[in-house]
């Protein structure tokens, strides 16, 4: 207090204030609602651990988290290098770069819902969609997209790909200016080519990076909602079902909101124990 530490917390209070009530208190409120049968009209009855009973006794909870690690699985293979490829080869260019990062960025520009009507279009499975027009120029298709459950969920990973790769380029772009020349020049001198010095160089100092960048990926996967809410609605067969849209299901179209809050502790759980086992695991690799 004597080295000024009651004004820094009386500057602090406002915002400590504001994350609490609109942060803090809606958290402790799921984690009392997961505990009672309540529709949010009339008073709320404690059923204890009833919520999550029904919850990992429904069927259809199985299917949606495999449909969940599975969108995660896709979204890795795919989504996780396509950003750092695309920012190493845009790092190298020595004209136009500003113009790259610009389109690089646009998708994430696009509202999501408007990209994901404008790509739901797109997956027409007519002869006259966008993209069974396009592969029938070269003799493919028709394909059903998204009217088919082998293939509805890879198109959302497509989807989902190009609307959020561009902030991924963005951060990798900032952190390669970071990496100093000199080790390019010596893994030049040292006979190393491009892919060398990729190697052996660029991923090395971005190791950091990468770590944050591949738990934030799956921890975003994991809540995936906006794509099979807009473009499939869960389908076909429940295919494309994910943990976010059972949650709002069973609030907004059940009125179960005990159930779905205790769902949503179920997958915040899930998700913390999981980024602390991920941090503890790779914490000597991105200090070293």
């Amino acid at each position: 207090m004597r080295h000024g530490g009651l004004s820094t917390l009386l500057l602090l209070l406002p915002l400590l204030l504001a994350f609490g009530y609109f942060g803090w208190y809606p958290i402790g409120r799921a984690v009392v609602m997961s505990f009672q049968e309540t529709n949010l009209v009339t008073e709320p009855v404690w059923v204890g651990l009833d919520n999550f009973r029904s919850v990992l006794a429904d069927p259809l909870f199985w299917t949606s988290v495999r449909n969940t690690a599975y969108f995660t699985v896709l979204a890795l293979l795919f989504g996780y290098p396509i950003p750092l490829v695309l920012a190493v080869l845009m790092s190298e260019v020595r004209r136009y770069k500003g113009l790259f990062s610009a389109l690089a960025y646009l998708p994430v520009v696009v509202p999501p819902v408007v990209a994901v009507l404008l790509w739901r279009v797109f997956y027409d499975a007519s002869s006259s969609g966008v993209f069974n027009t396009i592969l029938g120029w070269f003799g493919l298709g028709p394909f059903p997209w998204i009217q088919d459950a082998s293939s509805a969920m890879p198109s959302l990973v497509l989807q989902a790909t190009w609307s959020n790769a561009g902030a991924t380029v963005i951060i990798y772009l900032a952190a390669l200016t970071s990496v100093r020349t000199e080790l390019y020049d010596a893994a030049e001198v040292d006979g190393a080519g491009v892919w060398g010095k990729i190697w052996n160089v660029t991923l090395p100092q971005l190791r950091g990076i990468l770590l944050i960048t591949l738990i934030l990926q799956v921890i975003a996967t994991f809540q995936i909602f906006t794509e099979p809410y807009l473009m499939t609605g869960g389908g076909p067969n429940n295919a494309t079902t994910t943990v976010l849209l059972q949650i709002y299901d069973y609030a907004f179209r059940f009125g179960d909101y005990g159930a779905a809050t205790a769902l949503s502790l179920l997958l915040a759980l899930f998700l913390a124990v999981m980024s602390a086992v991920y941090f503890r695991l790779t914490r000597s690799w991105s200090t070293t």
